[in-house]
C-alpha cells in the first residue's frame, strides 16, 4: 500500500512539471507576472484592485495580488526588495516622517513634489501623481449635533469643545507634532475628556451617542453609512495624506505600457468618490475586487480623457 502511495505522489509530480502547472501561491510566468501589493484596510484594497483590473485589461501581463501588508514601511520594503512591483496605496503624510523620516509638510504640493524628488534619488523608485483624493483625520460629528450647534470648521468646535468626549485611537493621543498636544498648541483649546479606542470602532460610537465627536478618516465609507459630518481643518493642523500608487523604475523600464496605465489615475478619484467605493465595500460589502472593476467599467477605463 505504501509503495502504491507513493508510486501515485511520483506521477503527480510528474504531471504538474510535464504539464508547466504550479502549486497553490507559486504564481506562473514571474517575467510577465506584476505583483501588486495592498495594505489591510479596504481603501487599499479597492485601489489595488483598481490597478490590477487596469492592467489586466490594457496589457497581456499577469498580475498577482499581495494582500494585508501591515504598514507602508513594510509595503516600502517589499516594493525596495522587487517582492513586489507596485504598491498601490501609498500616503504622503505616512511616509514623510515613517520611509523618509522628516517631519511632515503642510502644504500639499510642496509634500507630493518632495515625495517625488526622494523617492526617485533615494529608491530608483517613481512616486506618481495622487489619485485625486487625500484620506486625512477628520474630527467628526453627527449631522444631527452640527446642525444643532452650527458647526462647519475644527474652530467652531471651541464654544462647545469642554463639553465634549472625544473618541480617538491611542497613538493620536500621545503622537509628537500632529498628535493631541500640537492640536491644543494650533487651535487653543481641549476637550472635556479624551479617550482612547480603536480606529475601527469610533463610528458606531459617535453615531450611537457614546462619543460627543470622534477622529476618523476622511474617506471612510461609515461616514456616508451613519450620516456624519466632518468639519473642515480650517487651520490646516494635519498634513496632507494624498495617496498615489508607487512603482520602481525597474518595472517600467521592462514594461514601459504600465507607466502610462498609472498615470491615467491622477486626479480621477476624488474625496466623495473614494468615500463611496470604501462604502460599497465596507457597508454593502462588495468585495474590493467587483467594486474596483465596476468603477472603471463605469469610466470606460479612462481611455481618451
Amino acid at each position: 500500500m505504501k509503495m502504491r502511495k507513493l508510486k501515485l505522489l511520483t506521477v503527480f509530480i510528474i504531471a504538474i512539471v510535464l504539464t508547466g502547472c504550479s502549486l497553490p501561491g507559486l504564481g506562473g510566468n514571474a517575467e510577465n507576472t506584476i505583483k501588486i501589493s495592498t495594505l489591510t484596510h479596504t481603501e487599499s484594497q479597492v485601489l489595488g484592485y483598481l490597478v490590477a483590473h487596469m492592467i489586466k485589461e490594457e496589457t497581456d501581463l499577469n498580475v498577482e495580488m499581495i494582500e494585508n501588508l501591515g504598514t507602508s514601511v513594510i509595503a516600502h520594503q517589499a516594493l525596495t526588495n522587487k517582492e513586489v512591483d507596485i504598491t498601490a496605496a501609498r500616503y504622503t503624510g505616512t511616509d514623510l516622517p515613517s520611509v523618509l523620516e522628516v517631519e511632515p509638510m503642510k502644504d500639499p504640493e510642496e509634500a507630493l513634489a518632495f515625495v517625488k524628488k526622494e523617492f526617485d534619488e533615494r529608491f530608483d523608485q517613481i512616486w506618481y501623481d495622487s489619485y485625486g483624493f487625500q484620506n486625512t483625520y477628520a474630527f467628526t460629528v453627527t449631522q444631527e449635533f452640527a446642525d444643532e450647534h452650527g458647526l462647519e470648521t475644527v474652530s467652531d468646535l471651541e464654544k462647545v469643545a469642554a463639553d465634549m468626549t472625544l473618541g480617538v485611537d491611542n497613538s493620536w493621543l500621545n503622537r509628537a507634532g500632529d498628535g493631541y498636544e500640537g492640536f491644543i498648541e494650533t487651535y487653543g483649546y481641549e476637550f472635556g475628556e479624551a479617550l482612547p479606542m480603536s480606529i475601527g470602532l469610533v463610528y458606531q460610537a459617535v453615531k450611537s451617542g457614546k462619543m460627543d465627536i470622534v477622529l476618523a478618516y476622511s474617506t471612510d465609507g461609515r461616514l456616508k453609512a451613519y450620516n456624519l459630518k466632518t468639519l473642515e481643518d480650517d487651520k490646516k493642523f494635519f498634513p496632507p495624506y494624498d495617496a498615489s500608487p508607487v512603482t520602481r523604475k525597474d518595472v517600467i523600464e521592462k514594461h514601459p505600457e504600465i507607466d502610462e496605465l498609472l498615470k491615467r489615475f491622477a486626479g480621477k478619484i476624488d474625496a466623495d468618490t473614494m468615500t463611496q467605493l470604501n462604502y460599497e465595500a465596507d457597508v454593502e460589502k462588495k468585495e474590493p475586487s467587483v467594486v474596483a472593476k465596476q468603477f472603471l467599467e463605469k469610466h470606460n477605463y479612462f481611455r481618451g480623457e
